[in-house]
């Protein structure tokens, strides 16, 4: 997992800044909409649904959206409900990309991220022609004030977590199976150990290194996309050296 420590400092960067927009809690609600609607709607019976759930907590999203967004997932109450759908295609420097939306218009959402991937030097690919490189795991991220390596790696191990990385210089970061995930973070919980952040994500199986010019046009499209209202979230095949993230940084 060693190639894919570097971008996902990119991304925790790029999620301190994410909680600070107006479209978190209308995601988290479509989020919990869609594993209500596939799973039903008691969380004790629906995986999914508690994940939703716990990262709207996080958000500190009221009690009665919460609800609301359930039963609307259960269809007690009206409204169009959304899909989550995945999309692929390739950026610039043909890396690989998988857009994961949720959107109540697919002939809206599919045109607009064509339009995206293909003002920002990218295409849209066909569905299976870049999934199969990569794996969907858990992640979690851990302040490293709340513990020590040592300890953390302790009780990672115990809850079948598969790797643990010293990330960097405030947080590490735990790959686990993603039917593990609600484990980790009990045994986490049980700890007393708070996490920054932890969720499911695709995880690419081998990266390829970007120069400045071609890391530069890839984050340019990728902030375009995770602008949009539908997207969730956006994975890609790619690591980018730390003396270029410097040079990116001090642009």
């Amino acid at each position: 997992m060693a190639g894919h420590n570097k971008w996902s400092k990119v991304k925790r960067k790029k999620e301190v800044a994410d909680k600070r927009r107006s479209k978190v809690w209308s995601s988290i609600a479509r989020d919990i909409i869609v594993a209500a609607r596939s799973g039903g709607g008691e969380p004790s019976a629906n995986l999914r649904l508690q994940y939703a759930i716990a990262e709207a907590k996080r958000a500190n999203m009221p009690a009665d959206t919460i609800s609301r967004a359930i039963k609307r997932g259960t269809g007690e109450l009206g409204g169009a409900d959304p899909e989550e759908l995945v999309y692929e295609g390739y950026g610039p420097g043909g890396v690989a990309l998988l857009i994961t939306a949720l959107t109540d218009n697919r002939h809206r959402t599919a045109p607009l991220l064509k339009q995206l991937l293909d003002k920002y030097g990218g295409k849209q690919s066909a569905q299976g022609s870049v999934s199969y490189l990569f794996e969907t795991k858990g992640r979690v991220v851990v302040p490293k004030s709340a513990v020590g390596e040592d300890r953390l790696t302790e009780i990672a191990l115990e809850a079948d977590a598969e790797d643990v990385d010293s990330g960097d210089a405030q947080n590490y970061e735990i790959i686990c199976g993603p039917t593990r995930l609600e484990a980790l973070k009990d045994a986490l919980r049980k700890a007393g150990i708070e996490w920054e952040s932890a969720g499911r994500q695709y995880i690419p199986s081998a990266t390829r290194l970007l120069d400045v010019a071609t890391a530069r046009k890839v984050l340019e499209l990728v902030d375009a996309l995770e602008e949009e209202d539908d997207v969730q979230s956006v994975a890609g095949n790619f690591d980018i050296p730390d003396d270029v993230l410097a040079e990116l940084a001090g642009k």
